[in-house]
């Protein structure tokens, strides 16, 4: 991290700061004791302040107690921020933000010194903690947005000031709060609106968004289904040629799941928009945990553990994936959460999806999970009973929900590899 003085940081956070006798500046923000580095700041958010000690002993150059935490990780993540040259990146969506992101970040490490965010950290805390990640030579930060209201991701983009901005997906997420889709992509336009003069927006080519891109003072790059010319799996992964600005591009990836090559078109087009070169051959991508990760189920067959989140547009991309398998297929969903009155309709429409694409056996999780049809239980514990018996040697198997039901545990009663 761009080191910052303590007496700085006292002057940014308000809070018990208290220091080690030997330091007078911090080289790194944690907010989990167990990650300290000599140097580091620790800042106690949520029941944090019970490990002040261990910080310490850990060699903690301070730790922070503060008044407010968003406020304070907020100060820390911009301070650090503003003493970089490095160009930002801000990826958000409804669906594909973290796997973008780490297509990105696998596409730029080999050209420039790259700080990506880490798994999932996308809001009020992860987000600061990103930029708290910077070094002095970084070049790229690659950061990931959620959000679950209006307003929220400009508070975001006030801290990250991003360069570039990329909007994944616009879908039926958080409707809770939001009420229509088209309160989504105005919520996920915020993105934009955020970008300097001269700034480049990477967007899909979605009619909702065009409202919010009415801006001439900054550069436009869309992409869609064209952009994917052909899509072929392979032994070890996935071939995709893509037809970019009229440039045709050729790559190998290790994923299979097609969804996740209009992933990689946005990332391709952010690529290009930070003036590093294309790559070329194969791309080493490692996809964050539960994002349909794929391993061998004993016994033989395969899981596709994608038991991050869900909603109805990676609803439908997964089972797709599923049933682009050989083998007999099973299908263990949860419910999608958020999606306020509509939710009823939005998982009848799953299960009727599931009887279409002939999904052979199913297992419903939750209360609303009972409309996607085949066996239901009321939760993941009854499902990580359950799924063992259900699965046979040979078959091909999706555990998706969304992340309230917690369906990883079911993940590792199939797999006995325990999270």
């Amino acid at each position: 991290m761009i080191a910052l003085q303590l007496d700085e940081v006292a002057e940014l956070c308000s809070g018990r700061l208290d220091r080690a006798p030997w330091a007078d500046e911090v080289t790194g923000v944690q907010i989990d004791s167990r990650r300290i580095e000599e140097g580091d700041l620790f800042v106690a958010v949520g029941g944090g302040a019970d490990f002040v000690r261990h910080a310490f002993a850990r060699g903690a150059a301070a730790t922070l107690v503060p008044d407010d935490e968003f406020g304070a990780m907020a100060a820390l993540g911009r301070a650090v921020r503003d003493r970089s040259s490095a160009k930002v990146v801000a990826i958000t969506g409804s669906t594909g933000k973290t796997s973008t992101k780490d297509i990105l970040a696998a596409m730029c490490r080999p050209h420039a010194r790259t700080v990506a965010a880490e798994a999932g950290h996308n809001n009020e805390i992860g987000l600061p903690l990103t930029l708290t990640r910077i070094e002095p030579d970084t070049e790229i930060v690659v950061c990931e947005m959620g959000m679950r209201g209006i307003g929220q991701i400009a508070e975001l983009c006030a801290i990250a000031r991003p360069d570039v901005a990329v909007i994944t997906s616009i879908g039926p997420v958080h409707l809770e709060l939001l009420g229509t889709i088209e309160n989504v992509a105005q919520a996920k336009a915020e993105v934009v609106a955020a970008l300097p003069a001269g700034g480049t927006a990477v967007v899909p080519d979605e009619p909702l968004l065009e409202p919010h891109l009415m801006r001439d003072d900054i550069e436009i790059r869309r992409f869609g289904s064209d952009s994917v010319e052909s899509f072929q799996r392979v032994d070890g992964g996935s071939r995709v040629v893509f037809s970019l600005d009229g440039q045709r591009l050729e790559l190998q990836f290790p994923f299979t799941a097609r969804h996740q090559a209009q992933n990689a078109a946005a990332a391709l087009l952010t690529v290009q928009a930070l003036g590093l070169p294309l790559p070329q051959g194969r791309v080493e991508v490692e996809l964050s945990r539960w994002r349909g990760e794929e391993s061998p189920l004993p016994g033989g067959g395969l899981l596709i553990n994608d038991a991050y989140n869900a909603n109805p547009t990676s609803m439908r991309a997964a089972l797709e994936h599923l049933v682009a398998h050989d083998g007999r297929t099973v299908a263990i969903l949860g419910e999608m959460a958020e999606l306020g009155p509509g939710a009823p309709d939005y998982h009848r429409e799953v299960g009727e999806l599931v009887s279409q694409l002939g999904i052979e056996v199913v297992l419903g999780v939750g209360e609303l999970a009972r409309a996607y049809g085949g066996e239901w239980v009321a939760d993941a514990a009854a499902a990580a009973e359950r799924a063992p018996q259900l699965v046979q040697p040979g078959d091909v198997v999706l555990v998706k929900g969304s992340r309230a039901v917690g369906l990883e545990t079911v993940a590792e009663a199939l797999t006995g590899v325990h999270a």
